[in-house]
């Protein structure tokens, strides 16, 4: 969902959204084809009526000539085709015949005629709400999309008289009644509800109709421009508060670990002695030259001289003693 400050913008007309394809013409080729052949077997049939013509004396073979030419041209023509996703509904002298499709079918010429072909696939209309009060009195402009498709064609063209129009009316005047009911902070923050509030309410009515809604997406809701800064400072404070609250959950557990790391250093004390040394250790293996270590922490290690020092100084005295007399002379 996606929110703009662009209230004064102008909306196109509601429409729907469907890839064009190209008229298929195969069917008029084989129409030619098939009464191309006609004529040319009727003329190796009654090759008289090509050299003396239409007279008196071949009247009854120019009379079978016409009437098979005629036959062949009728059932032609009665043969139509419709795509795979595509239905035909046929009337026979007005009324409601059959629903023919997909693939090749026969209608009556004269008596049968095709009143729509309805296409049965998920279509996708666009349709948006200009200026329409939500429940807090903010005039937005929000536009949708609809995902909606026909299974039973029968009664999609005989109970409305443009379907397509009447989803897009319906799925407007559903949206509109769902941004006046609800607040806009309700309505940015839990679209997907709204969603299917409009689904559920457009859909109940388009059953009816042999028409299912699958899904309503609200893709853009314009907000007048100067909401906009007091809808970012309400975020930024939200974030804030959000972050401080993470913050101090975070020192209540590092409080937490903390005292029950007190109560085990004052229950073993070569435990605290080994964190000691790791703090130590730590900062040794950082590369500082120089370490502030607290004076009871150094006693208590010179006793032990657990980094050597003493044994050190001892080697620095024993050098010094060998090498004084040298000196002196």
């Amino acid at each position: 969902m996606i929110f703009s400050g662009k209230g004064s913008e102008t909306h196109p007309a509601s429409k729907s959204i469907s890839s064009k394809t190209r008229p298929d013409i195969t069917l008029g080729f084989l129409r030619i084809i098939v009464l191309a052949l006609t004529v040319v077997l009727l003329l190796a049939l009654f090759p008289s009526i090509l050299t003396s013509g239409f007279t008196s004396n071949n009247l009854s073979e120019t009379g079978a000539v016409a009437a098979i030419f005629l036959a062949v041209l009728i059932l032609v023509f009665s043969v139509r085709k419709t795509d795979e996703w595509k239905r035909a509904i046929v009337l026979r002298f007005g009324k409601f015949r059959k629903v023919k499709g997909p693939g090749l079918f026969f209608i009556v010429p004269l008596v049968d005629r095709i009143a729509q072909i309805v296409d049965i696939r998920i279509r996708v209309s666009d349709f948006s709400t200009q200026k329409t009060l939500t429940g807090d009195s903010v005039t937005v402009n929000v536009d949708a999309l609809c995902y909606w498709l026909v299974w039973d064609p029968q009664k999609a063209v005989l109970e409305v008289e443009s379907y397509v129009d009447a989803v897009v009316l319906l799925s407007k005047s559903a949206l509109r009644n769902a941004v006046a009911s609800h607040d806009l902070s309700t309505f940015l923050e839990r679209g997907d509800l709204i969603e299917r509030q409009i689904q559920g309410e457009v859909d109940k009515i388009t059953t009816e109709w042999g028409i299912t809604v699958l899904h309503i997406e609200i893709t853009d809701i314009q907000i007048p421009e100067p909401l906009q800064d007091s809808l970012s400072r309400m975020a930024k404070a939200e974030r804030e508060k959000k972050a401080r609250i993470l913050l101090a959950e975070a020192e209540i557990e590092i409080a937490k670990k903390l005292e029950e790391a007190i109560a085990i250093y004052a229950k073993n004390e070569n435990t605290l002695k080994l964190k000691i040394l790791t703090i130590l250790n730590e900062g040794l293996k950082a590369g500082n030259s120089m370490m502030l270590v607290p004076n009871s922490i150094t006693e208590e290690l010179k006793t032990r001289d657990v980094f050597g020092l003493a044994a050190l100084n001892e080697i620095k005295k024993g050098a010094g003693k060998e090498t004084s007399p040298g000196e002196n002379k």
